[in-house]
């Protein structure tokens, strides 16, 4: 160990002093999970695609496998989609330059395959190798074609072994993770509230790309916890004079205890999930002390690098191209005017190809030149604000043309795009694009949440909700519950939960239902030339659950209210965490829920210009006719109206 290896590891040792909890009259609930036992996931629940595709003739993919102490990787299974035009082919799977294993193609479409990951070393927890593909087209063909790949989809991995049991706080979170069962009293405090609240978002983030889910459980007196199953944990949260975390169980996979009052609660989920000082709690109970939150400052200027991409590239007889994602939570912040500058090389071109290189902002082309001979590139490109998304994929690619000759009488082009790319910004108010699509970068780096007096149901709402929006962000959000009030009356960005219904005027809110002659209706402001407010009445009243974006002020909030229906905010919810990828694919202001029916989204109000114009009334126009023919599809379905409010 080095001298500042040494010095770090003293520092952190004397935060944490490890102790043996002292007994106490109350009784302590207990609980054990199930350990896996050889089990087969799926890549998505590894944190990894769940396909990967191959183009060329010799195709590369690197791929990493988390461990589970106590589990071996056995192989790589899935379904090969076969490209055209081809004869015979092997798939390779290879670490350190050593092969591992090797098979031949199937010589039907979509057929299983399976890689054996015999011999192959695991390091830290983790196995990384690299998937080559060797193909062998019919004479006088190239498998060259950008457009027809070979794939392996439904991609998982066979695992050999049993699970091996945490013993100590370090080892409480495996490296693989699917559930989190957070236990809270019938009657939480605000600081249980708050410590819940913050151990989802802080475990989401720990996880990163593989979709934990976090669930609220009562505490039921001094019961049993019950038995978890293979690869979930259970997490008993508890306001207390005892201060200190402890594991529960003594069969199977142990429950954690976290209990404390007020920053002692913080500072033990900072603790379970930090990466550096977690490691050193290696007993059953531990108390730590004061532990700094960790914050990403936003920069109008970064690198691809500081993005998170260490550079892009790509080889092809052709069309070589490379995807840079521009995330604006990785900026940290809502940003407009994004100016790249592409730093990078190409295989200059033979005499018999001429071409171009394109860029293109979410599919659309955004700039283009002439190659060069020297095959540099160092060229600055504008991105439109009307074409930026929470993630804004540019594509950079070289279209070349001409007579490329027979099979193999021409070299494939290999284009590069380094990570020293600079990306400059400026910040966005309101945000671009509104809406959900401005979430979560609108909330970093820190988020009030605001909840009733129904403390239990609205800590649950918070929790999914909060699993939801972190999801989304390649930033941990620094959480803190508050009551709904104070919550309202803050600057700060917030998640706002009124289950019941919402009654704060100074928050208008884009879809609303108010009660007329014993009737909900649903207004549409400003829909007309004379101002006059549209509405549907709904006979007989029917329950609507929404999450709604409003931007008030300087910041954005997510309100989750309804029509006095909260099981049907509930049901949205439910549906929402059934499955992650509906967080990320969420746009316009708001997304509404009604009985029997699928959930579906409002638009979002187009964004004032900065001076008025034709093209712009015409836009607002053109949006609540929209909106009026939303109205009427609403009714004729016994559905819900929305209203959507009209930016000055």
């Amino acid at each position: 160990m080095t001298l500042a290896r040494r010095g770090a590891a003293a520092v952190v040792c004397g935060l944490i002093a490890v102790t043996t909890v002292a007994p106490t009259a109350m009784a302590e609930p207990t609980g054990s999970g199930r350990v896996a036992d050889a089990p087969t996931l799926a890549a998505r629940d590894l944190g990894a695609s769940p396909s990967l595709a191959f183009y060329g003739m010799q195709g590369l993919q690197s791929l990493t496998i988390p461990v589970p102490p106590g589990l071996r990787p056995a192989a790589v299974t899935a379904d090969v989609e076969l490209p055209v035009n081809l004869f015979i082919g092997s798939i390779s799977v290879i670490q350190d330059d050593r092969t591992i294993s090797r098979v031949d193609l199937p010589s039907v479409d979509r057929a299983p395959v399976s890689l054996p990951l015999t011999g192959a070393e695991v390091r830290d927890n983790a196995l990384t190798v690299q998937i080559r593909t060797n193909l062998v087209p019919p004479q006088g063909y190239c498998a060259y074609d950008t457009t027809d790949p070979l794939q392996l989809v439904n991609v998982a991995v066979a695992f050999d072994g049993v699970e091996r049991a945490p013993s100590a706080i370090a080892d409480f979170l495996p490296p693989v993770l699917q559930r989190v069962t957070l236990f809270l009293p019938a009657r939480p405090t605000m600081t249980e509230s708050d410590a819940a609240v913050r151990m989802a978002a802080a475990v989401v983030a720990h996880y990163g790309a593989q979709p934990v889910r976090v669930d609220v459980v009562r505490l039921d007196g001094d019961a049993p916890l019950g038995q978890g199953q293979p690869l979930e944990r259970q997490i008993v949260i508890r306001e207390s004079g005892r201060r200190g975390m402890k594991l529960l169980g003594d069969d199977g996979v142990p429950s954690l205890e976290i209990a404390g009052s007020g920053e002692d609660l913080t500072n033990q989920i900072r603790l379970v999930t930090g990466s550096d000082v977690a490691r050193l709690a290696l007993t059953s109970s531990a108390i730590p002390g004061p532990l700094d939150a960790r914050t990403v400052s936003a920069a109008n200027s970064t690198t691809l690098r500081d993005l998170g991409q260490s550079g892009a590239v790509a080889t092809s007889l052709t069309r070589p191209r490379v995807d840079i994602d521009v995330d604006q939570t990785r900026i940290g912040r809502p940003a407009n005017r994004i100016r790249v500058n592409l730093k990078g090389s190409y295989t200059p071109l033979p005499q018999n190809l001429n071409g171009q290189i394109v860029v293109t902002a979410n599919d659309e082309p955004v700039d283009r030149w002439a190659v060069e001979a020297n095959g540099v590139i160092d060229r600055w490109v504008d991105v439109p604000d009307r074409l930026l998304s929470r993630n804004t994929e540019l594509g950079v690619m070289i279209d070349a043309t001409g007579t490329t000759g027979q099979c193999g009488e021409s070299l494939p082009l290999t284009l590069t795009i380094d990570g020293d790319t600079t990306v400059t910004s400026e910040p966005a108010d309101p945000p671009i694009p509104p809406g959900f699509q401005s979430i979560p970068q609108a909330f970093l780096p820190r988020l009030q949440v605001g909840i009733t007096d129904d403390a239990f149901d609205d800590t649950a709402r918070a929790v999914t909700i909060i699993s939801g929006v972190q999801r989304l962000s390649a930033q941990p959000i620094d959480t803190a519950v508050v009551t709904l009030r104070d919550a309202i009356a803050s600057q700060t960005p917030a998640v706002l939960i009124a289950a019941d219904e919402w009654t704060d005027d100074s928050v208008t809110l884009p879809v609303q239902t108010e009660r007329r002659a014993g009737r909900d209706a649903v207004v549409l402001e400003g829909t007309s030339e004379a101002g006059v407010r549209e509405s549907v009445t709904l006979d007989p009243d029917l329950p609507i659950g929404s999450l709604q974006t409003v931007r008030t002020g300087d910041r954005t909030v997510l309100v989750a209210t309804s029509n006095e229906a909260p099981a049907q905010l509930d049901s949205l919810l439910t549906w929402l965490n059934d499955d992650p990828r509906r967080w990320q694919r969420l746009s316009g202001a708001a997304v509404l829920s009604a009985p029997d029916r699928e959930p579906f989204t409002v638009p979002a109000a187009p964004q004032a210009a900065s001076t008025p114009s034709t093209q712009q009334d015409d836009s607002l126009d053109c949006w609540l006719v929209g909106a009026g023919v939303l109205i009427a599809a609403v009714a004729v379905g016994g559905l819900a109206w929305l209203r959507g409010r009209r930016t000055s």
